[in-house]
């Protein structure tokens, strides 16, 4: 290929020789394509060059040749050396550091590690660990990720995204750092949510690096200590007021339209996150995961543990440790499920008992509740009010337990022993993260329900070897209802099909498929979710369902894709969901492909 000789080029750009091209003897000749080719991949990310994966004459062409060791490595080759240096760090925030060096320095590198590596990196990358980096975000920061928007930048906030310098963005997550896990209100510090986020939108659901964006927007801080602290990177005023923070928003949301109008928002980790999703989701592509995406997955999960309960939807009895904006949102879509299942909506909502720091959530209590808690207020308790989460599951006898109150122990071993001696299988999902905040537990909700119990979790927990009262022993995998398996699905489908909204149907639709993605074996070892090493074939069936509810309520914008039956749209996913094993591939290809379109037609006879 480098020997090949065309004539020189002209002003116009007619051809010029392949192998001064190869050489590096030009600033760019690439062939005109959308923003998220990989052209324009590697014109605009310019570390992506320093692949020492690329072959000679791709580094020659990129001018990236002697910019590196001369070897050309293998990707095992690069794997070993990688996880060698992993191996070598003592702590889990310099795991985390070390990632996202390498994140930002070699992403194809960075998310082929990912893909094959899943089940270890995420909780580097995402819970529990970016719990404590977003903790000390500021004293462990070292290079520029992704976009701060001030509260004092206001009127001019259309301006300054134009400085992100991406052209096609398909996604943001966007955070103000008020409710970060459990763990608070942190401010900018906040960051690291909207990073690791989507980079599981990355490694789970193929959405080109390229095109994302994390975006945190710094309306100040109620936390006192980030206000005093030195080094802290946000502004020093406190929270500014809500109808602040809405005028705010109004103009951010108009200016992200404005730049890239297809753009798909999705809101994470605000104290108050109702009021956004109201007054936007129906003008913008929009959903937030706290409400909607947990909500989705958890319910994808009681999907699995009603069915191996045993238990009709209308016989199960629900009490929810935590009525906040995340449990309120579980519990709207499993009533959601229930209704599928021929309940009415209040014969549904009356399986649920919510239970807060004064005790359950009743009509008659005394209080003024929130106003996403009046939906779940019970009205049926005589007068009587139950102060403690004890009092309550005494008197409800609950099938299902569900903790999203991020106190940690709360589901003790005289709960979880009560819950065995009530039902055959005790529906059991200690939701918070970090796992430090979960609610019990794997080993614990084992133990003390003789095995017995359908269990998921918000935080990972290790595998636990357990012998039964009737000396079966066993090796138990806990589920783990983490948002992964569906919110990179919702933003998928939401891209793919050009949708205009996110409807309450596609989000419902994208827990409702996680069953159908369960194969035989996970069936037979009562799994209530997929194994997460999969999670990239979920992805493409979590998309397929978001697709076709966003068709049936008529968002969609590419209508084409109605015509294809589910295996043919499953197949064309497949094709739009980057790859980072085939980024080398594809670059070397591109180059051929150019020296081909570039060579004299007498060569190419």
């Amino acid at each position: 290929m480098g020997s090949l000789m065309v004539d020189p080029p002209s002003p116009q750009g007619f051809p010029i020789s392949v192998k001064n091209a190869l050489n590096g003897d030009i600033t760019s000749h690439r062939s005109q394509r959308a923003s998220h080719t990989h052209a324009a991949m590697h014109t605009l990310v310019p570390n992506t060059h320093l692949d020492t994966s690329l072959p000679i004459p791709v580094r020659k062409y990129l001018k990236s040749y002697g910019l590196t060791p001369p070897r050309v490595e293998s990707y095992e080759t690069q794997k070993a050396r990688c996880l060698g240096q992993l191996a070598l760090k003592t702590t889990d925030i310099d795991r985390f550091l070390y990632l996202s060096a390498l994140r930002k320095n070699n992403v194809h590198l960075f998310y082929r590690l990912m893909t094959d590596h899943l089940r270890e990196l995420t909780p580097m990358i995402y819970t529990p660990v970016v719990g404590e980096a977003c903790q000390r975000w500021s004293e462990i920061y070292q290079q520029a990720e992704g976009m701060y928007l001030s509260f004092e930048d206001r009127g001019h906030l259309a301006s300054i995204i134009q400085n992100w310098p991406q052209p096609s963005v398909e996604i943001t997550v966007i955070t103000d750092g008020s409710r970060i896990l459990g763990l608070g209100d942190l401010g900018v510090n906040g960051m690291g949510i909207p990073i690791g986020k989507l980079a599981l939108y990355t490694a789970c659901a193929g959405i080109r690096p390229e095109c994302t964006l994390p975006l945190t927007v710094d309306l100040g801080t109620s936390n006192k200590a980030f206000q005093e602290d030195p080094l802290y990177m946000g502004s020093r005023r406190d929270k500014v007021t809500a109808q602040e923070e809405q005028e705010f928003l109004d103009e951010l949301m108009m200016a992200l339209k404005e730049r890239w109008p297809a753009i798909v928002i999705q809101f994470e980790d605000w104290k108050n996150p109702f009021p956004s999703l109201a007054r936007y989701r129906d003008d913008y592509a929009m959903f937030n995961d706290d409400i909607q995406g947990t909500g989705a997955v958890i319910m994808g999960g009681i999907i699995g543990a009603v069915q191996q309960s045993g238990i009709s939807p209308r016989d199960h009895r629900a009490v929810f440790l935590g009525s906040g904006s995340a449990g309120v949102g579980v519990a709207k879509q499993i009533v959601a499920y229930f209704m599928h299942e021929g309940l009415t909506e209040d014969e549904a909502r009356s399986c649920f008992y919510l239970v807060d720091s004064k005790g359950l959530v009743t009509s008659d209590r005394g209080d003024k509740l929130a106003d996403h808690k009046v939906y779940f207020s019970r009205n049926d308790n005589d007068g009587q009010q139950f102060k403690s989460l004890e009092e309550v599951m005494e008197h409800v006898k609950p099938t299902i337990i569900m903790g999203l109150s991020t106190i940690g122990g709360a589901f003790t071993p005289e709960l979880l022993t009560k819950m065995g001696q009530w039902n055959k299988h005790p529906i059991i999902f200690p939701l918070s993260n970090p796992s430090s905040k979960s609610e019990c537990t794997f080993e614990e909700a084992i133990k003390y329900t003789d095995g017995r119990a359908l269990f998921a979790s918000g935080s990972p927990f290790p595998p636990y070897t357990f012998t039964s009262s009737t000396g079966e022993t066993k090796t138990l995998r806990p589920g783990q209802g983490n948002n992964m398996y569906v919110f990179p699905g919702i933003g998928l489908g939401t891209i793919l099909s050009r949708a205009i909204q996110v409807t309450d149907n596609m989000v419902y639709a994208s827990g409702e498929s996680l069953s159908t993605a369960l194969t035989q074996e996970e069936i037979n070892m009562a799994c209530l979710y997929p194994d997460i090493t999969r999670i990239r074939e979920v992805s493409v069936r979590v998309t397929r369902f978001v697709i076709r509810a966003a068709q049936k309520d008529n968002v969609d914008r590419l209508h084409h894709l109605r015509e294809m039956d589910d295996e043919q749209l499953e197949e064309w996913i497949r094709s739009k969901m980057y790859d980072p094993h085939a980024e080398t591939k594809n670059l070397e290809e591109e180059v051929k492909e150019m020296a081909r379109e570039l060579a004299p037609e007498s060569s190419k006879l």
